[in-house]
Order: C-alpha cells, then sequence, then structure tokens
C-alpha cells in the first residue's frame, strides 16, 4: 500500500465554525506533515449569535485541551443546565427541557414509567423535581459534578452559553499557535480542476493564490466553495419550519441576572430567545416573515429588552434545510455552508462540531475514496434530518390557535420519522434513541410532556413493584435531589470564586 496523505488543508472562512474546524484540524495533524491555512476578511462579517451551546461542547473542549475556567473568562461564560420554554404549548405555560436524566434507575422499566404510574395513583409532583438540573436551574443555582456516583451530582450535566466572537477569538489564538496560517482577504475566484472537477486553488483579492488538497467552506449562508463553486444543490425545509428571519440584539442584565439557562419564548410569529452571559444578555426573535415585518420585529423585541440596548439591531436571513451533500468531491462544509437549523435548541455549533468528529473519522487521503465520502454524507444527513425533527416536535405539538402561524404548524403534515417517533410515546411512553442520534430519551421526554403529549398508558413492567415500595423510592430519590440542589452556590456566587471574567473595557 503507498500512503498518499493530505498536504495541505485550505479553511475559507473564520468565524465559530472556521476557526473551530482550524482548532481541531491542528490538534490533531502535525503541523510539520499538514500545512493548514485560514482565509478570512475582516469586511465580510460573521453571524456570530449562536451563543447557546449543548453537553457534548465539552468533549470538544477537552479535545483542544481547553481549561475550563479559562475558557469561561475568555469567554464571557455561563453555565447551561438547560432551556426554558415559555408559551409554547399555550400561551402562560412554562416547562423546562433538562440536560441530564430523569431519576434513576428503579428496575426494567425506564424511570418516567414508574412516576406516571405514581401519578395515576395521585402524586402531585412533576417530573422536574426528579431532574438535579432542572431543580438547580429553577433556584439558580451550579456545581460541577463529582466522581462518586452514590452522589446525586454525579448526575449534573451543562454546557455553556458564550460570546461567540470572543469564542471564535479564543480559538483563534491556540490555532496559531499550532502553526495554522491565517490570510486577510477576499476570494474572488475559484478554480476547479481538470477532468474530475476537484477544487484547485482559489484566488484573492490580492492576486495571490491558494492551492490545497482538502478544502473546509466555512463561508456561511453563501457557500463561497460547496454552492458557488460546486453546484451541489440544496435541500429545503422551510415547509416544516416555516421561520425564514431573525434579528438579534444584546442589552445590559435586568433583575433576571444570570440564570444558568437558555429562555425560548413563543410569539405570534415565531420565538424569542434570552442567553445571558457575563457582561450581557443575548436577545433574538426569529420569526416568519410571511406573518410579521421586519420592523415590527424589532420593534417587539426591543420593547421586550430588559436592559439597555448595547448594539443596534441585527437582521438574518435564512432558508431552513441543509446540502443535498456536504462533502462533495474534496471540499467539507461545515457550519451555514453546510446547512440552517434554527437555534431552538442550540445546536448550530454542535452540527459544526459533529461534522469535524465524523471528518476525523473519515479524514480522507488525497485519492479521496468515493465510498467514505458517502458515508460521511450520510451520517450528517442522518443527523441533521433528526434535529430537525426534534425543533419541529416544538412547533407542531402545540395547542395554540391564536396566530397565523400556530395555526399552519399545529394542522401541517410532519416528517414520518417525527410522527412515528409522537405514536410510540402516546402508545406506551417509549423512547427509542437510535444509532447515533443527539437527543436522548430525557430530551423527547421533556418536550413531548412539557407540550402535553401525553402517554395513555406506562410501560407494562413499571407495574411490577409494590405501589408503597415505589412510592418511598421515589420520595427518596426526589428529596436527596433537593437537598443537593439546596447545598449548592448560586451560579453567579460560582462564577465569582473560580471564573470571573474581567470587565470589557468600551472603545
Amino acid at each position: 500500500m503507498t500512503a498518499n496523505p493530505i498536504r495541505s488543508i485550505v479553511i475559507v472562512g473564520g468565524g465559530t465554525a472556521g476557526w473551530m474546524a482550524a482548532a481541531a484540524l491542528s490538534k490533531v495533524l502535525p503541523d510539520n506533515r499538514c500545512r493548514i491555512e485560514l482565509i478570512e476578511s475582516a469586511e465580510i462579517g460573521t453571524v456570530g449569535v449562536g451563543e447557546s451551546t449543548i453537553p457534548p461542547i465539552m468533549l470538544f473542549n477537552e479535545l483542544l485541551g481547553i481549561d475550563e475556567n479559562e475558557f469561561v473568562r475568555r469567554t464571557q461564560a455561563t453555565f447551561k443546565l438547560g432551556i426554558e420554554f415559555r408559551d409554547w404549548t399555550r400561551k402562560g405555560d412554562i416547562y423546562f427541557h433538562p440536560f441530564g436524566q430523569y431519576g434513576t434507575r428503579i428496575d426494567a422499566a425506564a424511570f418516567h414509567h414508574y412516576w406516571l404510574r405514581l401519578k395515576e395513583a395521585g402524586l402531585d409532583d412533576d417530573l422536574g423535581a426528579y431532574s438535579l438540573t432542572t431543580l438547580a436551574a429553577r433556584q439558580g443555582r451550579f456545581a460541577r459534578p463529582v466522581r462518586d456516583p452514590r452522589s446525586p451530582l454525579s448526575q449534573m450535566t451543562y454546557a455553556f452559553q458564550f460570546d461567540a466572537s470572543l469564542y471564535a477569538r479564543y480559538l483563534g489564538e491556540l490555532a496559531r499557535g499550532r502553526g495554522v496560517i491565517r490570510r486577510e482577504g477576499k476570494i474572488v475566484d475559484v478554480t476547479l480542476r481538470e477532468p474530475d472537477g476537484f477544487i484547485q486553488s482559489v484566488t484573492m483579492e490580492s492576486g495571490d493564490v491558494v492551492e490545497g488538497d482538502l478544502f473546509i467552506d466555512c463561508s456561511g449562508f453563501r457557500g463561497l466553495l460547496i454552492e458557488q463553486a460546486l453546484g451541489t444543490g440544496y435541500e429545503d425545509w422551510s415547509h416544516w419550519l416555516p421561520a425564514d428571519r431573525a434579528v438579534a440584539m444584546p442589552c445590559e442584565h435586568g433583575e433576571a441576572g444570570l440564570t444558568p439557562y437558555t429562555r425560548a419564548t413563543a410569539r405570534e410569529a415565531g420565538w424569542q430567545w434570552r442567553i445571558p452571559l457575563q457582561h450581557r444578555v443575548g436577545n433574538g426573535y426569529v420569526y416568519c416573515s410571511q406573518f410579521i415585518s421586519d420592523d415590527e420585529a424589532v420593534a417587539k423585541l426591543t420593547d421586550s429588552l430588559e436592559g439597555r440596548p448595547l448594539a443596534d439591531p441585527n437582521l438574518l436571513r435564512f432558508r431552513t434545510g441543509m446540502r443535498k451533500k456536504a462533502w462533495n468531491r474534496n471540499c467539507v462544509s461545515l457550519g451555514l455552508a453546510s446547512g440552517f437549523l434554527e437555534p431552538l435548541e442550540s445546536t448550530s455549533i454542535h452540527l459544526v462540531q459533529s461534522g469535524l468528529s465524523k471528518l476525523l473519522l473519515n479524514f480522507p487521503d488525497r485519492d479521496f475514496a468515493q465510498v467514505e465520502i458517502d458515508h460521511y454524507n450520510a451520517r450528517m444527513r442522518y443527523e441533521y434530518e433528526r434535529v430537525r425533527d426534534f425543533i419541529v416536535l416544538h412547533y407542531h405539538a402545540v395547542e395554540r390557535d391564536d396566530s397565523a402561524l400556530w395555526n399552519q404548524v399545529r394542522t401541517m403534515s410532519i416528517p414520518e420519522s417525527l410522527q412515528r417517533k409522537i405514536d410510540l410515546f402516546r402508545s406506551h411512553g417509549r423512547v427509542f434513541r437510535e444509532d447515533e442520534e443527539l437527543f436522548q430519551e430525557t430530551s423527547w421526554i421533556a418536550v413531548l410532556m412539557g407540550q402535553n403529549v401525553v402517554p395513555d398508558r406506562y410501560d407494562p413492567l413499571a407495574a411490577l413493584p409494590q405501589l408503597d415500595d415505589l412510592t418511598r423510592r421515589l420520595h427518596g430519590i426526589r428529596d436527596a435531589y433537593a437537598r443537593t440542589t439546596a447545598s449548592m452556590p448560586t451560579q453567579a456566587e460560582f462564577i465569582d470564586r473560580n471564573c470571573r471574567a474581567a470587565p470589557i473595557v468600551a472603545g
């Protein structure tokens, strides 16, 4: 066998996706064997509003060897225990999607089935009383997990809320320290080689020609390489997810303060996010332009801010969906160049991370075996489709009939894969996580039950324990979680002790 290794990688576009790619690839590939260059232009803005993450970000930071306290300080981050949803099923309703798990293992059935059995018998607790992260979030508390499996704190699961531009800058420092070359400037031309149509080089406005073996497209919605040069095509999912605009605007902190969770509030024509960071609060309104004008959306967002605005409104336009191929020839697309799913469940940064991890598992040589490219595309499609289904669930499983948007999504046909999930849960409360599906059992249960999709029956195996014994065991779990939560510091106290960021000086 003859080795034919990749000798040069060109990353087109900076921002979060580009510098995540540069940081990960430079960590894994020695710079004396593979040259990595990143091209970005200070004149081309980045979206930079993806500030909320999910727990797999911990694995990415560990891969890079990042010290967590330093990372939190450098990115003005806070800790995130889940997402609070307001006004989704009906106006006035609130539920929480926690990270981690509900309860502990009791017998053969999943924990929530035993809770459903006691609920039927008159138990007045909500399911959140058996989730440590839900309890901590409600009380504004945070602590890192411990290794002792006997402690409820061993179940603490968390992610981060951070300033995306500061994260990109931080990763840029790491990547350049490992040999990544940054080129400033715009790309004005892409040259394809004959006869196979692979990307041979990109030409910059300065006239410089940058050649590469592997190209990573992080150029955002426009897809400079994957779409404009290679004509890969785009699969539109806006018939299921009709929101096509967002306006973002940070503000000063109000009375709510450093809540250890993201909030998503349903509005007449979409939904609004609140993401508290150490130095500001990120806010945005995701909406469907068919039902509200841009000016109205900006006005509604501005009127709802809890503190003084810190920037002008940033208006974004998008079309929900994904590229027909995330990897085409010698080009891999990441981030917005690969597709867009609205940030309702904070998956944007994760999908970049997932694309990178799958690329490393299927890392090519210069022969670019088509079977490996096809495998990569199949795995990325599967992940995007499962995330899509989970987001569609939030829109479809509602009882709201107070606006045209909610009437449309409540009554629309949904993907068969999602309908099967809903039907299985309605029947016996069962959730099956398939293959490498991102969202686990807890996530599906939280949203389904939070939006009033209630099982007709619980698992028959949950009927086996004696009712008195089962009641005692569940109450013991509930009380242990309550005691553990009460012993935690508030998130503000935890940050003050461990990872408070320096104030950002204006100018």
